[in-house]
């Protein structure tokens, strides 16, 4: 009997919960990408003025619920002595977002270099990757098809996690959504490879 109860218990009143890196370097987006998240998916949020936006110093932590899931996600400074603290992050991470500033072409090799370095962690060996191709609003940006021929990694390192570029526009809120929706489906489709945390509803 107890264990039907407590069995029951947790159907109703917990969540499984996933956490998610937010990596890029500095001034890509990361930040605004996460206010629109939360804005999007969780109601009444009254997020930040997206205009005031400054870089980030540390960590910044945000979460969203889809159902029985909860998303807790960790966006990481992205300046170079920064980058050094990434790999702490790793083992447990379910899921990587990788935003890139495509409107930044001087930039673009080093951030390739951050990436290539992030991906080919063994930590992070089979977690769901989303490459976010930011500022698609910004003229003159980089298209899809030309930052995905940038990064796109070798076959043998990306291995058998799923993998998506996306153009998004995170001042617009522009393929947020649908990114979030993606990744999510991933992240519950890997859990047997990284399974989730409990945490009771709040």
């Amino acid at each position: 009997m107890y264990t039907l109860l407590s069995g029951l218990w947790k159907y109703l009143f917990q969540k499984d919960e996933f956490f998610v890196l937010i990596l890029g370097l500095d001034n890509a987006g990361k930040t605004t990408y996460l206010e629109q998240t939360k804005t999007k998916f969780n109601k009444g949020y009254k997020g930040m003025n997206l205009g005031k936006v400054t870089t980030t110093v540390g960590l910044n932590i945000g979460k969203i619920d889809l159902g029985k899931t909860r998303l807790n996600f960790w966006d990481l400074g992205g300046q170079e002595e920064l980058q050094s603290l990434w790999d702490k992050y790793y083992a447990e991470s379910h899921a990587i977002i990788y935003v890139v500033d495509s409107s930044d072409r001087e930039r673009i090799e080093e951030s390739k270099a951050a990436f290539d370095k992030m991906v080919v962690n063994s930590s992070l060996h089979g977690v769901p990757l989303l490459l976010l191709a930011n500022k698609q609003d910004l003229q003159g940006c980089m298209s899809l098809g030309s930052v995905k021929d940038v990064f796109n990694p070798i076959p043998q390192v990306v291995g058998d996690r799923d993998c998506s570029t996306e153009a998004v526009s995170a001042l617009r809120g522009d393929g947020v959504y649908e990114g979030i929706n993606w990744l999510a489906e991933c992240i519950k489709r890997n859990v047997v490879s990284r399974p989730p945390t409990q945490k009771e509803i709040t």
